[in-house]
């Protein structure tokens, strides 16, 4: 199965670049409007997975900065599609406001940390995955509480992980690890990218074959939570949590690997 839902653009490169020439006025205006729909759609995935009090229009607005960026900076003898690199700016734009609110409540993420910590737990001790009743049972709480804790944390563990910091642009087919942005704080910036793209696939691959799935028809075919929910027969609340149980355990492999 292979669905794209992002927007679909010619690849304008040859029509508006030149080596030669800077772009114009005109060409700069005409390329921001065509790639306007892209800013949107990045804004809107992002904005569904985050607390209503981060406003969409500020994501667009920030967007909007990413693509001007990108079309500053782009080199055409790069031989990379313009489209490829300003997915990458609008995104690490919208990205970068996010991180500079700081809007995850003290609450939520020691929340967040107690999940990871209990998923690290179990897992070292059992050598396999963490099973939910296993994560609700260490941390004293009932399993329909669990998984009401899931959703208040979702946010967090997805962003932690979009804060992955995609080191080069100069590929036309992105894989997994460089569609993610990298947060500072983060001990991930201790690896270069070959090391990141090969721990991620290492954890993916031990995820529990569900939330294997939901993750790779998240982040690589790009279907949403209710299309994942509708193919693989789940809830989109429930596909949300498989997402959110995902992105827990591959920060605790990934930074159990980093720390040996």
């Amino acid at each position: 199965m292979s669905k794209q839902l992002s927007p679909k653009f010619k690849d304008y490169t040859n029509t508006f670049f030149s080596q030669a020439e800077p772009l114009s006025a005109e060409k700069r205006n005409e390329l921001i409007l065509t790639y306007t729909p892209l800013i949107k759609y990045i804004a809107a995935r992002l904005a569904a997975r985050l607390p209503a009090q981060v406003s969409l229009d500020d994501l667009i607005s920030c967007g909007i900065i990413g693509l001007i960026d990108a079309i500053n900076k782009f080199d055409v003898s790069k031989n990379v599609q313009f489209k490829t690199y300003a997915e990458f700016r609008v995104k690490g734009a919208m990205l970068d406001e996010l991180r500079a609110l700081d809007w995850v409540p003290r609450s939520v993420r020691r929340k967040t940390t107690d999940l990871e910590k209990a998923y690290a737990d179990i897992e070292k001790k059992m050598g396999r995955p963490a099973t939910d009743e296993e994560v609700a049972q260490t941390m004293g709480l009932a399993l329909d509480d669990f998984y009401k804790l899931l959703d208040e944390t979702k946010s967090v563990s997805f962003m932690d992980i979009e804060f992955l910091r995609q080191k080069s642009t100069e590929t036309s087919d992105p894989t997994l690890a460089e569609t993610f942005a990298m947060d500072d704080r983060d001990p991930f910036t201790a690896i270069n990218l070959s090391q990141i793209r090969e721990l991620i696939a290492d954890a993916i691959s031990d995820l529990p074959e569900k939330e294997k799935l939901t993750v790779s028809l998240y982040y690589q075919e790009e279907l949403t939570m209710k299309e994942i929910g509708e193919v693989l027969g789940y809830t989109e609340s429930r596909i949300s949590q498989m997402h959110s149980k995902a992105m827990f355990r591959l920060r605790t492999k990934l930074k159990k690997t980093l720390a040996n």
